[in-house]
């Protein structure tokens, strides 16, 4: 990929000018948000930070933490968060032990982030279950339960015609991404998102047929923290293995149609669907986050 050729020319030059000596490992955190149940996400992380540490050639340390299960949670030692997705309600905990600590968890980044002496700053990435949580904690909009469920591949569209937040580049307009989720966020709250300096990226597909609202799918929450409420991380292997097994065929087919399965099976195997997705936007932030670091040490 030409994002890996360009990400190792960084590297090379951001270690080129530190001292054996002072070279540190470049340390990435993983929220597991799956509560132990069998997930395609997961591996999916694995699998993109894998590539990266493959092509970077250097030092790359990561860590997972069982949020849901075991209520652990990174401290602020980490460059880079990656939060994923996950089953059920983004509201039944409300109130739970592990919840509490994730909260407080954004809490302490944002409050590292915001402190003046720490020049280098921590970048986060949401992903579905946990982007809701994050509209939650932001007050960003209305975290609700959907008529129906969505699952499958859907076109993802821009909110400005001209899109220019940089984990997006490359991407067209609409992009399509994997879809899963019972929950979706609407009726963003404008004076919350003007108060943070939040930016609303992207909407689902309009849907003129039916009375409900598009949901918002990203959000820039803040300069160094952003989230999607579909799945980029999502590669065709591990879609396609959802896709046929019989619960979520009969899903997408009672929700949407026999020839909208046939679709979806269809984009998996379009490299500039699901797999541009999956090239583009994580390598992106991670590409960024690191962009940062070589700025700041030159």
């Amino acid at each position: 990929m030409a994002f890996f050729k360009a990400l190792f020319q960084l590297k090379k030059q951001y270690f080129s000018r530190m001292n054996r000596a002072d070279k540190t490992d470049l340390r990435v955190a993983i929220l597991d948000m799956y509560e132990g149940t069998d997930n395609q996400g997961m591996r999916c992380l694995r699998e993109l930070l894998d590539q990266f540490r493959q092509n970077i050639q250097q030092p790359l340390v990561v860590n997972e933490y069982n949020v849901r299960l075991q209520a652990q949670l990174p401290s602020t030692d980490y460059d880079i968060y990656l939060s994923s997705g996950g089953p059920g309600s983004p509201l039944a905990d409300e109130d739970s032990i592990w919840e509490a600590k994730y909260f407080q968890w954004i809490e302490q980044v944002l409050a590292y982030n915001e402190h003046p002496q720490h020049v280098q700053k921590k970048k986060v990435f949401f992903i579905c279950h946990s982007f809701q949580l994050a509209c939650r904690f932001f007050d960003i909009g209305q975290v609700t339960k959907r008529k129906s469920t969505a699952f499958g591949v859907f076109p993802v569209h821009f909110i400005q015609t001209e899109q220019s937040e940089k984990v997006f580049q490359g991407m067209s307009d609409p992009f399509y991404a994997v879809d899963s989720r019972d929950y979706q966020v609407i009726q963003p709250n404008h004076d919350q998102i003007k108060s943070l300096g939040s930016q609303l990226l992207a909407i689902e597909k309009a849907r003129p047929h039916v009375p409900y609202e598009r949901a918002i799918m990203a959000v820039r929450f803040n300069e160094h923290m952003i989230g999607t409420q579909f799945h980029p991380e999502a590669d065709a292997i591990g879609m396609l293995k959802h896709l046929h097994t019989p619960e979520k065929k009969k899903t997408v087919i009672e929700n949407y149609g026999e020839e909208k399965w046939q679709s979806m099976v269809a984009h998996l195997n379009d490299p500039d669907k699901i797999m541009y997705t999956y090239s583009h936007i994580i390598p992106n932030f991670l590409q960024l986050a690191v962009e940062e670091m070589i700025s700041i040490e030159a």
